[in-house]
């Protein structure tokens, strides 16, 4: 069998190369090559200085020898001079916080045995480590005075073991010891299975010492950290309600008393509170949340209210889009924040009476292997620092200001590699979905060297989620698949966020469903375009996206060949082995599988796999805690049973973000390239 594989793996492998180099050769252009994923480069988490002079951003790069993606910290003056590098090596420098003197400049290191606050006074450039912690801190945040610092903590869970073990002969090799388990979640993707433990908060002294723990208990205090302006409080966001693992949603916003150590929850609505920012007077506070109904999708709206927690009230609700970073103005007037609109990302400005100015598009370009929204920004006095992205380039840094909202780029970190390249244009269409006319928004990512007058294979590639959005921005398979030679489109379909709520319930205990007549209509009006071949087309997706390939190749079998990656497939399974089992089954379904089985079934693709004779690959992580890999052998044992032409490939130690080492990226590509490829018509 072993052999078998490896054989079969080379076939694929081969059978790509040739159609690439084939296709480079005929157009006569350079393309994105697979290979150019480990030299990619892209910023994250731009942070300008308090004065506005000068931005401190994270520079993240591909560690070709070791497989992964590496950071390291650069500064830029506002006006694109001085751009220089703050650390180096292979490692990973993170987490930028300036004083708010501007003196000096917070970040975290991991390039000593464990991650570690580092602190670098600007004028001299001399760095100390100010901490030996045994866990990774987070959510770094400064007091007033410049005097401390806060982050949150794993702090590990003291309990006495059920079974105590005997003790064994010197020099004896024994079996690892049980792990007894008696957590409602014990296990998250990308971590495997939970140490016993929970986030705690702490301050520490700014020119490092011990530092000291302020909350305590079985209960997690995690997500980002606000200070009063007396440096006497600070403000977090935690679930401390006796079910917390049960209610998962339902934190509140806490203020601590630094001297007493007094905890008060300052809200009390069930739904989540959080992302507490206090306004320069120290009057009132801004917050995030909603009232939570138990849907599938809830629009995170912006919140005000007084320091001791009474007179909340939405602002801006009108916007009916997710608010995320809010960041208070320098004279308490209003709050800059982050939302995603019909696929694309911008920074606002909310005045305190809810009305919003657009300052800025196009944030974004962190997630390079498809063309997610994400991105932030910072800010000081009017000037804005951001991560900028377009369908040619990954985040860069760009500035502007609320007086002059054109951004001013100020990196180009990949015009080394992709300035001569010839990458796949992007071209926006909307059309309206045949099950109800709904309008909707798609893109199409042309070949290299694209001549109307042919035709094109097409790959309808579908987002995961299901409550995310896809853009015009620069993502690496998509750029991959066109560089092969296809045609490929990727859209919102019901469900997708930044289109408001109404829009993003319409699945609401209904996915998969109209969401293939969206899709086939997004299909149909590429084809009507006129340089599609309707005799070959190919359709792929990963989680959310592996849901919807599946359910399609159980409804029609106008697809060549289906890539389905990282699937739900048994809803019922799924809900009682992942690792968030305790959000899917209440948020996403009527309630437990085993009160509800005939909506599990009837909304799982299994249901229709005895209707599937499209050959299928299926990928998935073998370490994949969010949709496990159980899912994806289901389907490919049950295709297997039925004699369909499938394949199932299993990424070694891969997680749900299965492409998230440079290496797993490249070959998810190549594997999906490969297998569209081989089945192509003659």
């Amino acid at each position: 069998m072993t052999r078998l594989l490896s054989t079969c793996t080379a076939c694929l492998f081969t059978s790509f190369v040739a159609s690439a180099s084939v296709l480079a050769a005929d157009a006569g252009v350079e393309r994105f090559e697979p290979m150019e994923v480990f030299d990619l480069e892209y910023a994250s988490d731009p942070q300008i200085a308090p004065d506005g002079e000068n931005i401190v951003y994270v520079r993240n790069f591909m560690d070709i020898m070791e497989d992964r993606r590496r950071a390291n910290l650069w500064i830029v003056a506002a006006g694109g001079s001085g751009h220089r590098p703050l650390t180096t090596g292979n490692h990973g420098h993170t987490s930028p916080r300036w004083s708010p003197d501007g003196a000096r400049l917070l970040f975290v290191s991991d390039a000593g045995d464990s991650p570690q606050i580092f602190v670098r006074w600007m004028d001299t450039g001399q760095t100390a480590k100010l901490t030996a912690l045994n866990e990774a801190p987070s959510g770094m945040a400064w007091s007033p005075d410049g005097e401390w610092i806060a982050f949150a903590m794993q702090v590990p869970k003291d309990s006495a073991p059920l079974v105590e073990r005997p003790s064994k002969p010197e020099g004896a090799e024994w079996a690892k010891p049980p792990k007894l388990i008696d957590d409602l979640v014990y296990r998250a993707d990308g971590e495997g299975y939970l140490e016993d433990g929970f986030q705690h908060i702490f301050v520490l002294p700014a020119e490092g010492g011990t530092p000291r723990q302020l909350t305590s208990g079985d209960k997690d205090h995690n997500g980002d950290i606000d200070w009063s302006p007396n440096g006497e409080t600070l403000y977090v966001s935690a679930n401390r309600h006796d079910d917390w693992q049960y209610d998962p949603l339902n934190t509140e916003i806490y203020a601590i008393d630094l001297e007493s150590g007094a905890i008060q929850a300052l809200t009390e609505r069930r739904g989540p509170d959080l992302n507490p920012v206090v306004a320069p007077d120290g009057q009132r506070i801004a917050y995030l949340g909603f009232d939570d109904r138990q849907q599938g999708y809830q629009v995170t709206q912006l919140y005000l209210m007084n320091r001791d927690g009474s007179d909340s009230r939405a602002i801006a609700a009108q916007l009916d889009r997710d608010v995320q970073n809010p960041r208070w103005d320098a004279r308490g007037r209003g709050l800059y924040i982050q939302y995603d609109d019909e696929g694309t990302t911008r920074i606002g400005y909310v005045t305190l009476d809810g009305e919003v100015q657009t300052l800025a598009a196009n944030v974004g370009g962190t997630s390079i292997d498809r063309p997610y929204s994400s991105g932030s920004y910072s800010v000081a006095g009017d000037r804005l620092a951001y991560t900028l992205t377009d369908p040619t380039h990954p985040a860069d840094v760009a500035t502007s200001t609320r007086r002059n909202p054109d951004p001013e780029r100020l990196t180009s970190l990949n015009d080394d590699l992709l300035a001569h390249k010839t990458l796949g244009a992007v071209e926006e269409v909307r059309f309206a979905s045949s099950h109800d006319d709904l309008p909707l928004e798609g893109w199409i990512v042309k070949p290299p060297g694209f001549d109307a007058q042919k035709k094109y294979p097409l790959i309808l590639e579908i987002h995961g989620g299901p409550f995310a959005n896809y853009g015009p921005r620069f993502a690496v398979e998509p750029q991959l698949y066109a560089a092969d030679g296809y045609v490929v489109l990727y859209m919102n379909p019901r469900g997708s966020t930044s289109y408001g709520g109404k829009f993003g319930n319409l699945i609401h205990h209904n996915y998969p469903g109209e969401d293939y007549d969206d899709l086939m209509s997004g299909v149909d009006a590429v084809l009507a375009r006129g340089y599609v071949d309707a005799d070959e087309l190919f359709v792929t997706g990963g989680s959310g996206g592996g849901v919807l390939t599946s359910w399609i190749i159980g409804k029609t079998d106008r697809f060549n060949a289906a890539v389905v990656a990282k699937p739900v497939i048994n809803w019922y399974s799924f809900v009682l082995t992942a690792d968030l089992y305790n959000f899917f089954y209440k948020y996403w379904f009527a309630g437990f599988p085993w009160d509800h089985p005939e909506e599990y079934l009837r909304r799982s693709p299994i249901s229709l796999v005895g209707n599937v004779e499209t050959p299928t690959m299926i990928l998935t992580g073998e370490s994949d805690y969010r949709t496990p890999i159980s899912e994806s052998e289901q389907y490919y044992q049950a295709l297997k049973l039925r004699k369909i032409d499938t394949v199932l490939v299993r990424l070694p130690g891969a997680g749900h973000g299965i492409a998230n080492r440079p290496s797993q990226l490249m070959a998810k590509v190549r594997y999906i390239l490969a297998w569209f490829d081989k089945h192509r018509p003659d």
